[in-house]
């Protein structure tokens, strides 16, 4: 997934409403890098969810948090912008509305959760700070925030090579750039804000939280050599996603 802002005038989540469909046919090909890579080092990152109450935020279609809830989770509630929903499962719920204030969602208000994900869906947010001091304030006392983000240096050395300038150049530039989304909907424009690692780590410490454990998840032997042109395609400019287990500061709720 992206990470869209707005036009001017513009509203950040057009783009994913438009693309959530083939995001997800895209998600479920047996060598996608999401069944291949992300979910299952975000599966191990959330252990056990048995009785736990778990909130996805930015769920896509729903399906993982499905699968939280058959695995255990004594409630799983899915949000996301699109409505794409699977259909109906037992113990789970699905709500269309915006992860910029979780607070606000249908039927969200005043609940907590031991388990709340951004998963590759944070850079949705309006205010990426208040969004996870929302988030952070619903969490249960030993509850967490598992979030994903493309490592920021992945996108530099894609600029880089398309522009004819410097990873430098590019990992440190401030100017928003668009591009049309080839392998879900080439005739979606996405507009991504740069981030470097400085940046995640300040919002991470303004909303009150503090990174307990950060993974970076690549394809196993096992995956490489069963999907080989797929890692020979990825390898190029896959630094890849990273990962963060972040708990609350100790003082830091509202």
């Amino acid at each position: 997934m992206v990470s869209p802002t707005p036009e001017a005038g513009g509203d950040a989540s057009r783009p994913w409403q438009s693309l959530s469909t083939g995001f997800e046919q895209a998600r479920a090909r047996e060598d996608s890098l999401d069944r291949l890579v992300e979910w299952p080092a975000e599966r191990a990152l959330l252990g056990d969810v048995t009785g736990l109450a778990v909130l996805d935020a930015g769920c896509g279609n729903g399906s993982k948090v499905a699968q939280l809830a058959e695995e255990g989770a004594s409630q799983a509630v899915g949000v996301d912008i699109s409505g794409n929903f699977v259909n109906a499962r037992p113990g789970v719920e699905l709500v269309q509305a915006d992860l910029s204030d979780l607070s606000a969602a249908p039927g969200l208000a005043g609940r907590r959760f031991d388990r709340i994900l951004f998963l590759q869906s944070f850079g949705y947010a309006k205010d990426s700070v208040r969004a996870l001091q929302v988030a952070r304030d619903m969490l249960t006392d030993d509850g967490f925030i598992l979030l994903t983000r493309t490592q920021p240096i992945r996108y530099a050395l894609e600029r880089a090579e398309q522009n004819g300038t410097t990873i430098g150049e590019e990992y440190f530039s401030t100017a928003s750039f668009s591009y049309q989304h080839r392998n879900w909907d080439d005739q979606v424009t996405l507009t991504k804000r740069p981030y470097t690692m400085s940046d995640l780590l300040n919002t991470f410490s303004a909303a009150g939280l503090w990174i307990e454990q950060a993974v970076e998840p690549h394809m196993s032997s096992e995956a490489v050599a069963r999907f080989p042109e797929k890692y020979a395609a990825v390898s190029k400019h896959f630094v890849g996603i990273i990962m963060f287990k972040l708990r609350p500061l100790p003082g830091g709720r509202t």
